[in-house]
C-alpha cells in the first residue's frame, strides 16, 4: 500500500503526476457546463414563451418537449442525442455538398448540445413559472404607459421574473455540473474521466475518486458563494415578511 504522502505527491504536474490532466479535466467540467446551460437558458426562455403565448400548436410542442425530456433519463437522452444528432447532422452536411464522406465533428459540441437540450426543458419551467409569478396588472400599467413589448420585458418583466426563477436556476446549475460527468460514455474527457483513468492506473480508488468528489465539492461552494450573491442583488429593495 502505498503511503498518503505519496499519493498526494502523485497530483504533481507533470509527467510525474496526474494534476495537470485534473486541472484540464475541470476546465473542460466547467466548459461543458457554461455552454451548455447558457444555451439551455435560451432554450428555456423560448420554451416557456411557447408554453405561455396564445398559439395552441407551440402550447402542445413546448408541453410534448417538456414531458419528454422529464421522462427519459438524463443518460439515455444524450446518447440518443449525441449519436443520432450527430450522425444526421453528418449526413446533412455531406448532402448538401458542405461536406465530404468521412467528416467527423468536434465530439465537445455534441455534448454541449446534448445536455443543453436536455436542462432547457427542465429550466423552461422554471422560467415560466418565474413569469408567471409577476403580477399581471404591473404589464398592463407598462402597456397604460405605452411601453413596447421589449421595454416591457427588460424593465418590468425580467427584474422580477429573475427575483422569482433564481433559486430554480441555480439548482439546475449545480445538477448540470454534476451531469457534465455523464458526457464520459461518449469518449469526452472530463473531470470523472480523467478520476477514473488514474484510478484504473494506479488502482487507488479510493483516493483518486476522492479526489474527484473534493473537486465536485469545491464547485459546488464556490457556485452557492455565487448564487447567493446574485441572488441577494436580484431580490435587493425587496421587502422580508
Amino acid at each position: 500500500m502505498a503511503e498518503p504522502q505519496s499519493l498526494w505527491m502523485s497530483l504533481a504536474w507533470g509527467d510525474s503526476g496526474y494534476g495537470d490532466e485534473f486541472f484540464w479535466g475541470v476546465c473542460n467540467t466547467l466548459l461543458i457546463s457554461v455552454c451548455g446551460y447558457a444555451i439551455a437558458l435560451v432554450i428555456g426562455m423560448l420554451g416557456a414563451w411557447a408554453k405561455l403565448c396564445h398559439i395552441k400548436a407551440l402550447n402542445r410542442a413546448g408541453d410534448v418537449y417538456t414531458t419528454v425530456v422529464r421522462s427519459v433519463p438524463e443518460l439515455l437522452l444524450i446518447l440518443l442525442i449525441f449519436y443520432a444528432g450527430m450522425s444526421a447532422l453528418t449526413r446533412l452536411l455531406i448532402g448538401l455538398g458542405l461536406a465530404e464522406e468521412g467528416l467527423q465533428l468536434n465530439p465537445m459540441a455534441g455534448v454541449i448540445t446534448a445536455l443543453s437540450l436536455v436542462y432547457g426543458a427542465y429550466l423552461t419551467d422554471v422560467l415560466r413559472g418565474g413569469i408567471q409569478a409577476v403580477a399581471k396588472g404591473q404589464i398592463e400599467a407598462a402597456k397604460a404607459y405605452g411601453m413596447h413589448a421589449t421595454m416591457r420585458f427588460v424593465r418590468i418583466l425580467f427584474p422580477q421574473m429573475i427575483r422569482f426563477a433564481l433559486p430554480g436556476m441555480s439548482n439546475q446549475w449545480l445538477n448540470i455540473t454534476k451531469d457534465s460527468a455523464l458526457v464520459s460514455v461518449v469518449g469526452v474527457i472530463e473531470l470523472v474521466q480523467v478520476g477514473r483513468s488514474a484510478a484504473n492506473s494506479t488502482k487507488h480508488f479510493v483516493f483518486y475518486y476522492g479526489v474527484t468528489g473534493l473537486i465536485y465539492l469545491a464547485l459546488t461552494i464556490c457556485s452557492l458563494i455565487l448564487l447567493g450573491r446574485l441572488e441577494k442583488r436580484a431580490n435587493r429593495g425587496v421587502r422580508r415578511a
